[in-house]
């Protein structure tokens, strides 16, 4: 398959049945197919509604609809400022290994220059070698003195706040 065949263009509302689709493939390969909770609902609502906070890229193929994603949001580093971070990048795997993956790279990369964005984030699997290859290729930063820390939400809910601390929070009224 030719590159030219592929075309690379924002996503919009109407692909989210498609992208969600990609996401729980994506699932799938990374093992844990159990762990995607996010809905058709969530993602118009995250992405669409009155506080987006995501956007994405689609690759398309004529007469086979979205078979690439890459999801990316702008974030806030104390350190450098402005940074996009990729959240998830996935070809479906069908697809794979033909350059594709690249193309949605670029289009992030390109979204992280136009917006002035000081630094792109993103993580990897360790056992991902495909991956991990192709962030060596291009020159990539993998830096294997951070660790990843996450709360699942049954974890937030769980967790002891201070009292009078959650109190400031939960009584500030939005701007």
């Amino acid at each position: 398959m030719s590159q030219s065949a592929i075309s690379i263009r924002r996503g919009v509302e109407a692909d989210l049945p498609q992208v969600l689709g990609l996401i729980q493939e994506l699932a799938v390969y990374e093992r844990a197919p159990e762990e995607v909770t996010n809905t058709l609902a969530d993602m118009q609502r995250d992405g669409f509604g009155a506080e987006s906070i995501f956007k994405f890229f689609v690759a398309e193929r004529e007469n086979k609809g979205i078979i690439g994603l890459a999801l990316f949001y702008t974030a806030y580093s104390t350190w450098k400022g402005r940074m996009l971070y990729l959240e998830d990048l996935v070809v479906t795997e069908a697809a794979r290994g033909m350059g594709i993956g690249k193309l949605l790279f670029d289009a992030v990369v390109a979204e992280a220059r136009v917006t002035g964005a000081n630094r792109m984030k993103w993580q990897v699997l360790e056992w991902n070698e495909p991956a991990i290859g192709f962030y060596k290729k291009i020159g990539a930063n993998l830096d294997p003195e951070w660790h990843n820390g996450n709360l699942t939400m049954e974890q937030l809910q769980a967790y002891a706040c201070d009292p009078a601390i959650e109190s400031v929070v939960t009584n500030i009224t939005p701007q």
